[in-house]
């Protein structure tokens, strides 16, 4: 049964982080889906709060925030009481733990996981090079990526690298063609982890009958004729097997967990070399 409520936001920076937490939250409940947020980035005054917190009163409901800021956080507290509304710090019990493990406390500085650091350009970086490596182009570089996924058309290989990317990641992907095989260099390289994609027959049937629906196409093609398709499914399968590439299975997964797993694939291997050097 579906229960409508109010869930406000606050965040002294972007407030991205916050909502991710929401919305891994409320996947979790039944009927949560008629949800009023209320979002409100950037809270750096107390003379914002005072007009987040009109809006607050008249529209009574969980309250979530990151706020470094401790008047700004003892005022929302505070008012949060009178009001008799649950006010949640999202990351405190996180923050909490790390202090008492590194024995400091946190810096309390709005915005800090926002710095512009290695870090941040190293993301830019892997994007702008997942980007120009999609698809099978540029094979010439593909041994400077850290991740190279491959598959049969269709088992999520440009949204899993996208993703991959954005966490890091120089990736590459290539497909795998039954009538064109892919570049000789596929075959010899050192520096990336090559994993293949597979998904089920059926499933992937079904994904290509509605992109090509999507482009207004028909929809009897050898593209998705089920023999064909089994073939192509079986001929990736046997290369990957022959290369001894990790595999990934994505029939029911969603882009996250592919990428969660792939990653995992990717620190085993680092872990093995590391303990072999």
């Amino acid at each position: 049964m579906s229960q409508r409520f109010h869930l406000h936001l606050l965040s002294d920076s972007t407030g991205e982080t916050l909502e991710n937490i929401a919305k891994a939250a409320l996947v979790q409940f039944d009927g949560a889906e008629d949800v009023v947020k209320h979002f409100w980035p950037m809270v750096r005054s107390e003379s914002q709060l005072d007009r987040i917190l009109i809006d607050i009163a008249a529209n009574p409901g969980l309250v979530l925030f990151t706020l470094v800021n401790r008047d700004i956080r003892r005022k929302l507290e505070t008012r949060c009481r009178v009001l008799g509304l649950p006010a949640v710090a999202a990351l405190d019990v996180v923050s909490d733990a790390m202090s008492n493990m590194l024995g400091q406390e946190a810096k309390a500085r709005p915005g800090r996981q926002h710095v512009m650091d290695a870090a941040y350009f190293a993301r830019v970086d892997a994007v702008q090079f997942t980007i120009a490596h999609d698809d099978g182009i540029n094979a010439q570089n593909w041994e400077e990526a850290d991740i190279v996924l491959t598959g049969v058309s269709r088992t999520s290989k440009t949204p899993t690298s996208i993703y991959l990317a954005n966490r890091g990641y120089k990736t590459a992907n290539i497909p795998i063609v039954l009538e064109s095989p892919p570049p000789p260099i596929l075959f010899q390289l050192k520096h990336p982890i090559v994993i293949g994609l597979v998904t089920g027959a059926e499933r992937l049937i079904q994904v290509r009958r509605n992109r090509l629906l999507s482009l207004n196409q028909s929809p009897d093609t050898d593209y998705v004729d089920e023999e064909k398709v089994r073939a192509e499914v079986a001929h990736a399968r046997r290369i990957f097997a022959d290369n001894g590439w990790p595999v990934l299975d994505v029939t029911r997964r969603s882009i996250e967990e592919s990428a969660a797993a792939i990653i995992n694939l990717f620190n085993a291997r680092e872990m093995a070399q590391a303990e072999e050097s």
